[in-house]
């Protein structure tokens, strides 16, 4: 017997909030209208599950794995906190490394736990490497490429890529021809060649400003190339919104000048303060603060420890339009990775968060069924 839900909230629209009810059945929501007299008491406003498409782990446990049990923790972890739709992102490691994890991972998106697969490395630019072994990073391989994708089982969506490296035009003629999103990203790139990139074959860039060299006006570099190209094109940029990678008027000024091209990430690795692997490296997260365990305490940032609805409560507190922010981490990140989520539409997956007025999550429903708290 399907089981029916009927939840009321206010769900934002620009500048404000329209009270709805939404209508669960067999998974999928069914009707969606104004709400009316004599229907349910409001739960709080009322979201679509959030997507995530640059994940490494969480609650301790990580995506670049072979076992199918800590995958699972990872996702759960997210899940529970309102992102009901990711991709498992990886990180540079040795290629048979890679491709035991890719096929592991291809087997928890066929299972529905997942959306996918993101890869970050290991074709990237040595001095943008961040939280990359510098000593597994590699020249651009499309034989390796071609490995990969087919272990992957159709179910890579995302690969990042330094488009200045030897290589790298056929290997993402490789990726394209695969259906794979091919985003720029840990790049010394000049603006022209990162315009060019994101105007061919380019669809996406890797968290903004992080893995890249800063902005100068008179070396532009891969960053004001990248926000030339989204202003102009199709081409997205992730923003790690946590106020670790970026400062909040970084994000604020860059959703003010390309308002429908960012996509909001997490990057989110094992988290929690303690010491932890990330693929072949060490890393610490001291003060919610991950970074790569140099033995200096000044190593590189290694991903985020924030959940994507942190960063949209974040954001919101400090002025920018829920509206907008709901965008940048639902629709956005779903339509350039090619998944149908973040609706909160008739006929769409019933993902939905549920929040109070600070937007804090109260409950969770992933695919018309109630998450545990």
């Amino acid at each position: 017997m399907d089981i029916e839900h009927v939840v009321r909230g206010r769900v934002p629209r620009p500048g404000g909030f329209d009270d709805i009810v939404v209508t669960v059945s067999a998974g999928v929501v069914s009707d969606v209208r104004a709400a009316a007299e004599g229907d349910p008491s409001s739960s709080g406003i009322l979201l679509p599950g959030l997507v995530d498409i640059h994940n490494h782990g969480g609650g301790g446990a990580s995506f670049h794995s072979t076992s199918s049990d800590e995958i699972a923790v990872a996702a759960g972890v997210h899940h529970a906190a309102g992102t009901t739709t990711l991709l498992a992102s990886t990180v540079t490691d040795a290629p048979e490394r890679l491709l035991s994890v890719v096929s592991v991972l291809a087997t928890a998106a066929e299972d529905g736990l997942i959306a996918g697969i993101h890869m970050e490395g290991p074709f990237l630019e040595h001095s943008c490497r961040g939280a990359h072994d510098p000593e597994l990073l590699m020249a651009p391989d499309p034989g390796l490429t071609r490995e990969l994708i087919a272990a992957a089982r159709g179910q890579l969506r995302v690969m990042t890529l330094a488009a200045e490296l030897p290589g790298a035009d056929e290997v993402a003629a490789v990726l394209t021809s695969a259906g794979v999103v091919v985003a720029l990203g840990h790049t010394a790139a000049s603006a022209a060649q990162a315009r060019a990139f994101l105007a061919g074959p380019g669809g996406l860039v890797t968290h903004l400003f992080n893995g890249m060299p800063p902005a100068h006006h008179r070396s532009p570099g891969p960053v004001l190339g990248s926000l030339g190209a989204a202003g102009v094109g199709d081409a997205c940029v992730e923003l790690i919104a946590d106020g670790v990678h970026l400062d909040d008027e970084t994000v604020r000024a860059v959703m003010s000048m390309v308002p429908g091209s960012v996509v909001l990430v997490t990057d989110a690795m094992a988290a929690a303060d303690g010491d932890y692997q990330l693929g072949p490296l060490s890393v610490e997260v001291r003060s919610g603060v991950a970074r790569v365990a140099d033995g200096t305490g000044n190593g590189s940032i290694a991903g985020g420890t924030s959940r994507l609805l942190d960063q949209v409560r974040r954001h919101a507190a400090a002025g920018i339009d829920l509206a907008m922010l709901m965008k940048a981490a639902t629709l956005r990140p779903a339509s350039v990775v090619g998944l149908d989520a973040g609706r909160l539409e008739p006929g769409a997956r019933a993902d939905l968060v549920i929040t109070d007025e600070s937007l804090r999550p109260t409950r969770v429903m992933r695919g018309g069924a109630w998450l545990s708290a």
